[in-house]
């Protein structure tokens, strides 16, 4: 089985500071791959180890991708390869998705693309859907177990109030959730292997911006109230509910 893993390098949070004007600067935030996206390598990885395959990366980006020590990362916690398509790390949900097609395109198509719930970044959760779109492909999300079954696969995903188990028949893409699996850490035998593992570097034309940024800040930060109720149970969810009603 072809398993492609899609996934994005954006800025550690840890290190972005927010101004006084709640603008965010990231100018010395290192790329990191982002944590929703570990869940999409490790279930591509364990699904491979246990059905037999390859596991291939696939992620669009600009100078954050030519960072070795971000694709060693990478190919160290379960990829067999990794393909790094040039572009705008700004791109949006469909444009990154037209790349990311044209990628799988060029290799020839696979079994099942995996992507992570949403970008730690921006957090759209549009990529997967789109993507599947523009494959043709059958395309779920909120996947929170993949089993093999048959020639196919049986799913279960998450609703709002329930869980429903689908068979799928591949080729499928699947997002999934970050309960799904424990991404697993790197050992050095990993990350020593990871140097070995093939890279492609490719290009792939963006169509024009289906969205425009107008501005990213940082929540107003308020004051806690502090505010305390000591009354019997009853009487303390009646003045919960009215000090809610007030916000």
């Amino acid at each position: 089985m072809r398993i492609i893993a899609c996934f994005k390098a954006a800025p550690d949070d840890s290190d972005i500071t927010v101004g006084a004007d709640r603008t965010l600067d990231v100018s010395r935030a290192q790329p990191k791959i982002g944590s929703y996206d570990l869940n999409a390598i490790e279930a591509a990885r364990q699904l491979a180890d246990q059905v037999g395959g390859e596991v291939i990366g696939i992620s669009l980006g600009g100078a954050a991708l030519d960072n070795s020590k971000l694709r060693k990362d990478a190919l160290s916690r379960g990829l067999d390869s990794l393909v790094a398509v040039a572009g705008d790390p700004d791109a949006d949900s469909f444009q990154t998705a037209t790349a990311l097609a044209a990628a799988i395109g060029e290799l020839g198509g696979c079994d099942l693309v995996l992507l992570g719930a949403g970008s730690s970044d921006r957090y759209a959760q549009q990529v997967g859907n789109q993507l599947g779109a523009l494959l043709g492909l059958p395309t779920l999300n909120q996947v929170n177990q993949i089993t093999p079954d048959g020639d196919g696969l049986r799913v279960l995903r998450l609703l709002e109030n329930a869980e429903q188990v689908l068979g799928v028949t591949l080729p499928a893409v699947l997002s999934v959730t970050s309960g799904i699996n424990t991404p697993r850490i790197a050992g050095m035998k990993d990350i020593l292997a990871a140097g070995k593992k093939p890279v492609t570097d490719t290009v792939s034309a963006l169509p024009p911006a289906s969205s425009r940024t107008a501005s990213v800040l940082a929540p107003e930060q308020v004051d806690r109230r502090h505010v305390l109720v000591e009354a019997d149970p009853e009487d303390a969810a009646r003045q919960l509910a009215q000090f809610l009603k007030t916000l």
